[in-house]
């Protein structure tokens, strides 16, 4: 069964620096409907005003993945991090005990357009830490790239998700395997995709369940995420 999350029913703030929509219930925007996917409990599509982003705040207990798809993002945080986020990059913290960060456009001209997940760990309480690791474009060109998992991605998350991305031509089609007792969750960062007949344009998503195999045709050209999730 899948179930398609239209990117016009998500819900959107407009705050002059930063245009979010927000899949699932997040800050202002609650909906009993759309509470998360399992361990999947937040997918924010960002984008945010050149110089502006988020002051230092605080998170405790998630495992926060960013991935940006136009523009720069520029990171710090109280564990000693400083960096720059980049289409090509994939960064990982885990809040755990606490921490606070903070988020700028890292460019004075242009937007910088970004997903940022969150992910419930496995348990509460784990030590605060920090990864991120860079791709080449051709590493995910037709094929799915485990870019986060607990084992094997280029980032380590601290729960049974694995986290893949690919880029498909007008044409281009793959297929993934899901086991009987796991579900899944997909994003379309850009473009447009058939997921088992099913059409998804771009920042639409969809919850999938009670599916053995999943069938991605590339409608157009596009960039897709696709969590395996317990």
């Amino acid at each position: 069964m899948i179930i398609v999350r239209r990117a016009e029913e998500r819900g959107h703030a407009d705050h002059g620096w930063l245009n979010t929509y927000h899949t699932f219930s997040f800050a202002d925007y609650y909906d009993r409907a759309h509470m998360g996917f399992g361990t999947l409990r937040v997918i924010n599509e960002d984008r945010v005003q050149p110089g502006r982003g988020f002051g230092t705040h605080a998170h405790e207990d998630m495992e926060i993945i960013t991935y940006v798809l136009a523009g720069a993002l520029e990171h710090q945080d109280s564990i000693g991090n400083g960096s720059t986020i980049r289409p090509g990059d994939v960064q990982r913290m885990s809040a755990g005990t606490g921490v606070t960060h903070s988020e700028f456009n890292h460019s004075k001209t242009e937007i910088v357009h970004f997903l940022q997940i969150w992910i419930i760990p496995e348990r509460e309480g784990l030590p605060p830490s920090y990864e991120q690791r860079s791709f080449v474009p051709s590493d995910l060109q037709g094929q799915l790239l485990l870019i986060a998992a607990p084992e094997g991605g280029l980032v380590k998350v601290h729960q049974d998700v694995q986290l893949y991305a690919t880029r498909l031509a007008l044409g281009q089609r793959l297929a993934h395997t899901l086991r009987p007792d796991r579900r899944a969750w997909l994003q379309v960062a850009r473009g447009k995709v058939a997921v088992n007949g099913q059409l998804l344009e771009e920042s639409d998503g969809a919850a999938v369940t009670q599916e053995t195999s999943l069938a991605i045709v590339a409608e157009d050209n596009a960039e897709v995420l696709l969590f395996d999730i317990a």
